[in-house]
């Protein structure tokens, strides 16, 4: 990987938000879930699907503050409109865990 400089660090904006509501994604490709997620007054809220059914059901992702990628164009995934982009790492079987942080935070709030 080449390096990058922190002005391009700045380009992805990454946020903090909770999740509001959580629906299966039956008709996905590969199995997953809809996510809604606020990030406050001033994005507001936005959605995502996400292949995370190892590890999550709906109902208990209600409340969870996860971190996304607020900035990229909104992508069709199947019948669903996709707004950002949630993040999680591969466990030791390369199923998705959700990144957020450990201690409850404001919604919208920026990483660096």
């Amino acid at each position: 990987m080449g390096d990058i400089d922190f002005d391009d660090f700045l380009k992805v904006d990454i946020r903090v938000g909770t999740v509001t509501r959580a629906e299966p994604y039956p008709e996905a490709r590969k199995p997953a879930i809809k996510l809604w997620v606020d990030f406050g007054d001033e994005i507001g809220e936005r959605k995502s699907s996400a292949q995370i059914t190892k590890h999550y059901d709906p109902e208990q992702l209600i409340g969870k503050q996860v971190m996304a990628v607020v900035n990229f164009p909104p992508r069709q995934i199947g019948k669903f409109m996709s707004e950002i982009l949630v993040l999680g790492l591969p466990d030791e079987h390369g199923d998705i865990v959700l990144i957020g942080p450990d201690k409850g935070v404001p919604v919208g709030g920026r990483m660096h």
